[in-house]
């Protein structure tokens, strides 16, 4: 069965056309060094679908990325204690979602990106990916 996820990522640094321009092969999502976000990429699955959040700069759901490979050891960690997973691009939204209007939104309001705002990685609900999907407008 298919879950949900969102990946935080700063688009300085990598962002949902970096992700597209990865191509078929993915990117590797590494560097996350958070325990409780650690332990939501051991549960991600081959197939799983993550929305792509443009962090600190926009603050907005950006697109989709699906898991590729499992988690595996997080090769930017020198003492072997995280992990990271490999994931490609599938979908960049045509309209991105912000933060502030998904605070607004009276069922995703709820969402662990509004409650617990500095976690990188969080699983989504059912309900709420089809809420930002059908928000989303998606072009790709």
């Amino acid at each position: 069965m298919i879950k949900y996820w969102l990946l935080k990522s700063e688009p300085n640094v990598w962002s949902i056309t970096n992700q597209e321009n990865a191509g078929e092969r993915g990117a590797i999502w590494d560097g996350v060094r958070n325990y409780q976000a650690a332990n939501n990429l051991k549960k991600m699955r081959k197939g799983d679908l993550c929305f792509f959040y443009h962090s600190n700069i926009g603050k907005e759901i950006v697109g989709i990325v699906q898991v590729i490979k499992e988690a595996f050891k997080d090769p930017t960690d020198k003492k072997k204690y995280f992990v990271a997973v490999r994931v490609k691009h599938k979908k960049t939204f045509t309209k991105s979602i912000s933060l502030s209007s998904i605070k607004k939104h009276p069922y995703l309001k709820e969402l662990l990106l509004v409650k617990q705002s500095r976690l990188s990685v969080m699983p989504i609900d059912t309900k709420s990916w089809k809420i930002i999907n059908k928000i989303s407008n998606i072009r790709k």
